[in-house]
């Protein structure tokens, strides 16, 4: 695969990187491939935080050792910036900056010249803050450079023989709410806990988005019908409730990447500062 070699080439002019390392698949195939060239000399680092699931968390670490690469573990502090607790439309930004303050700094004190994310090329047609925060901390996103798409993410990893290739995406916890709601550790955790309810219940696939008191469970479309037939409603709103949502919705729309970002007008991208 060309693009697998054009990633292996890239390393191996690298020598050694820190890599910025969630779990995701994206972060996942970037992980092995630095593993696999640079071997000790590559380290995945997962930052710890209440926007991370903590299933997600030992996803991350059970991937690690089975790729092999040296793994740790960080915890960063972005709640504690009322920049990003507040929600703006650049939110991420904030996550971004706190993520690489912190990556930067250990891979001078260790002597890594770089740090590694998983971006990729479809990454960069949405609206992602976090991106130019990376930009300004000098982190490289090898997937964006080379031009590999999610979907090329996911055959890679496919040829790769990586068993979690088809992974759902899991962006933070803190992607749930409508911008400007303020994000705190109780509502991360509610949204935490109803999410991973709704996956132990087989419905892997999904959000659930928070707005105030109330939640809205986003299923793929073609789920839906089925989520209706075969679930205890009933009981998933006694679920909900107990978590602390009052409200309990199904979005019959469906899940759709990016949705909240729908709001934004073309004059708020403009004007949102970094």
């Amino acid at each position: 695969m060309e693009k697998l070699e054009q990633l292996q080439t890239l390393f191996q002019e690298m020598e050694q990187a820190i890599i910025a390392y969630s779990g995701g698949v994206d972060s996942t195939l970037v992980a092995k491939i630095a593993y696999d060239v640079l071997g000790d000399k590559a380290l995945a680092i997962t930052a710890k935080s209440p926007s991370l699931l903590p299933e997600e968390l030992e996803d991350a670490k059970i991937q690690a050792a089975t790729i092999g690469i040296r793994h740790q573990v960080v915890e960063t502090h972005e709640m504690d910036n009322p920049n990003y607790t507040s929600n703006p439309i650049n939110r991420c930004y904030f996550c971004k900056s706190e993520l690489h303050d912190t990556l930067k700094p250990l891979a001078t004190k260790l002597g890594y010249p770089y740090v590694i994310d998983g971006v990729n090329a479809d990454d960069l047609k949405d609206y992602r803050p976090g991106i130019q925060a990376a930009k300004e901390r000098g982190a490289r996103s090898p997937l964006a450079e080379i031009g590999v798409s999610k979907i090329e993410v996911r055959q890679i990893s496919q040829h790769l023989g990586l068993s979690w290739w088809d992974k759902p995406a899991q962006p933070c916890l803190s992607s749930r709410f409508p911008y400007g709601e303020e994000i705190t550790v109780i509502k991360l955790q509610r949204v935490g806990r109803a999410e991973i309810y709704l996956r132990k219940l087989g419905w892997d696939n999904l959000r659930v988005r928070s707005e105030n008191d109330t939640a809205r469970i986003e299923l793929p479309p073609e789920r839906i019908q089925s989520f209706i037939a075969n679930i205890d409603l009933k009981l998933v709103v006694s679920a909900f409730q107990e978590f602390g949502f009052i409200y309990v919705t199904l979005d019959l729309e469906g899940y759709r990447s990016g949705k909240l970002n729908q709001v934004l007008s073309k004059e708020a991208l403009e004007t949102a500062t970094y």
